[in-house]
């Protein structure tokens, strides 16, 4: 072949790819997905591309499903069927309970459901979609429509495709699953990481009293806890730091109990913070943290680097404890830290010790929130862009709300620096967001508490 004919062969072929985009427009795949859950559409066979013939949609469709086929004519009307069923060559009807054809009316899709199961599309090898033997698209491999309703599904004809039969295209899709989201769950500027820095330095608690408040870590073994403290003291240090033991362990790699203070860079002051690091939790009894130790913690009785003893908890009579601890000592927020990529599988005994800890921090009236860590490894969506943690509808719908008993308002999607030697920006902004809703939960702690002593000091 000469170098003319190979470029004229390159250039037909790139032609071809480049035209290889869907005739439906998005807001009709949109109608169309919305009958189908939470699905995306993929492009096929083009028949204005690959050919009006039955080989080249056997060619580009047979086993993939489920499908949509679409025919268009020149009078406007877009209408076809979908189908679970995967297309083949065997001349024979297959059962699909699920099938139906459709025609669009304006922007509106009107659905004629089969009526036959056992023959709602038959694999004929000389043509295109075949459904019963109602609708036909590229019909014995030629640019028209076959259309008797009446058989195996009801329809009239001149509100199908206006009694005009001329195919100007045929298209047929792939139905895929995705968890994208049309539009993102939580509105995310992704361009602000300086402004929550600056945010961040400057908070002040309502209380005088309590320059830094507290935040409480609780979770599992290895969901995160010490990252998330290396994580975002990475961020305000400008480099990846691991000051807080953490890795991937059965037992908790934390074994006392510790208190962060994070600095605004390696010279820089202390941040309106600090970060509370516990045992993790263990699904059997006698390991990991301890209920009794945890009450302690939450009430301000725990000194800083307490080493825990899972067999017996800290007593009052102890010399470390603190006796009568003031309300810069106590935890001002919990933060439960969970493991996205391991919510469903949590085991039960662990799930029963997350409850009757939230059950306690309620108790004491504490403001909880959920930073669900590792989204990366929970969502390939995310894993290829971390951006998309909001448009992710696993991540939305992941159930550490419904085992917790939390909102969605109050669940913080985070990824923690683990392999990673620079930070990214856009990581960087998941942390300091988890930061400030932190603030805005102490915030809430203390106005409650201020409410309860204006109450007592009317009452006296």
């Amino acid at each position: 072949m000469s170098s003319t004919n190979s470029f004229t062969v390159l250039y037909s072929v790139q032609k071809s790819k480049s035209k290889m985009n869907p005739r439906l427009t998005q807001s009709q795949q949109r109608t169309i997905c919305a009958q189908l859950g939470r699905v995306k559409l993929q492009l096929l066979y083009k028949a204005s591309i690959h050919g009006f013939t039955g080989a080249a949609f056997h060619q580009r469709c047979n086993n993939r499903s489920p499908t949509v086929s679409v025919g268009y004519n020149n009078s406007g009307f877009v209408f076809g069927g979908y189908t679970k069923q995967p297309f083949s060559q065997s001349g024979q009807y297959v059962n699909d309970d699920q099938a139906f054809l459709f025609t669009f009316n304006a922007k509106k899709l009107i659905k004629y459901p089969v009526n036959n199961f056992a023959c709602a599309v038959r694999m004929i090898a000389n043509s295109g979609p075949y459904f019963g033997e109602d609708l036909v698209l590229v019909n014995a491999s030629q640019a028209v429509t076959h259309s008797n309703p009446g058989n195996y599904y009801n329809f009239p004809a001149a509100q199908m495709h206006g009694n005009d039969l001329n195919l100007t295209e045929c298209e047929v899709y792939q139905v895929e699953g995705t968890t994208e989201l049309e539009r993102p769950w939580r509105t995310v500027i992704w361009e602000s990481g300086t402004e929550l820095i600056e945010y961040i330095k400057s908070y002040k608690p309502t209380v005088s009293s309590v320059s830094q408040p507290r935040v409480l870590l609780i979770g599992p073994v290895g969901a995160g806890k010490s990252s998330f403290f290396n994580s975002v003291n990475s961020v305000f240090r400008g480099h990846v730091t691991s000051q807080a033991i953490s890795g991937s362990s059965s037992t908790s790699l934390t074994t006392q109990f510790r208190s962060y203070s994070v600095k605004a860079g390696r010279e820089g002051k202390p941040l309106p913070i600090i970060l509370c690091d516990t045992m993790g939790l263990e699904e059997t009894k006698g390991a990991g943290l301890d209920i009794d130790d945890l009450s302690s913690i939450l009430k301000g009785h725990l000194p800083d680097r307490y080493q825990f003893n899972p067999s017996a908890p800290l007593h009052p009579e102890a010399h470390s404890y603190r006796t009568s601890p003031g309300l810069k000592d106590k935890i001002h927020c919990v933060a439960y830290v969970i493991d996205a990529s391991k919510v469903s599988i949590m085991p039960t005994g662990l799930e029963e010790k997350l409850d009757a800890i939230r059950r306690k921090v309620n108790l004491i009236g504490i403001p909880q929130l959920v930073l669900l860590t590792k989204v990366d490894e929970a969502c390939p969506q995310v894993k290829e862009d971390v951006r998309n943690v909001y448009r992710s509808g696993y991540i939305k719908d992941v159930e550490a709300g419904s085992r917790l008993g939390v909102p969605l308002s109050c669940i913080i999607p985070v990824k923690n620096y683990s392999e990673e030697l620079e930070l990214d920006m856009n990581c960087d902004i998941l942390l300091l967001s988890a930061v400030i809703q932190m603030f805005r939960f102490v915030d809430n702690y203390f106005d409650e508490l201020s409410d309860r002593m204006s109450n007592i000091q009317t009452k006296d």
